[in-house]
């Protein structure tokens, strides 16, 4: 896979997420495993029962937290076909033949970018400004943002 297919249509660098990176989920892997090996489930259970710390009680929540986390891979980034498959960029860029949003005059106010705003602020628009001016091979090698506090958005 070359650097250029891990620029998403929306402007993330998949290169950066952590699904594609996997450390996050193989932490997550090998820290259950170790928790299971020590049968820790137990002593949380006695260590909450008993009162030595409460927290412990939601040791079973955790545990499943880190089983989503061992979920969250992403063999194979956007542009290859990985990413979900409902992404409205990535069939909107498709239908006009665009290599990514960057390419678009109106992706500054596109809707279809603002669900992104929740985990990555206004980081994807960031990038996109990148992309139009200095190109996708410039992109690969600068610098890229994965989460940008947003600018209140002028009505």
């Amino acid at each position: 896979m070359s650097c250029d297919d891990l620029i998403a249509y929306c402007g993330l660098y998949c290169g950066d997420c952590h699904g594609h990176q996997q450390k996050i989920p193989d932490l997550a892997r090998d820290l259950r495993k170790e928790l299971r090996t020590q049968r820790y489930d137990l002593f949380a259970n006695m260590a909450s029962e008993k009162g030595f710390n409460k927290d412990l009680a939601d040791y079973d929540t955790c545990y499943r937290v880190l089983g989503a986390m061992v979920k969250f891979r992403c063999n194979k980034a956007c542009r290859p076909g990985g990413g979900p498959p409902f992404c409205k960029m990535r069939a909107c860029c498709q239908k006009k033949e665009y290599e990514g949003c960057w390419e678009c005059d109106v992706f500054e106010t596109c809707d279809k970018l603002d669900f992104l705003r929740d985990v990555h602020g206004d980081a994807h628009i960031k990038n996109l400004r990148r992309l139009r001016k200095n190109g996708t091979k410039a992109f690969v090698k600068g610098k890229h943002e994965w989460y940008s506090k947003p600018k209140k958005r002028q009505s």
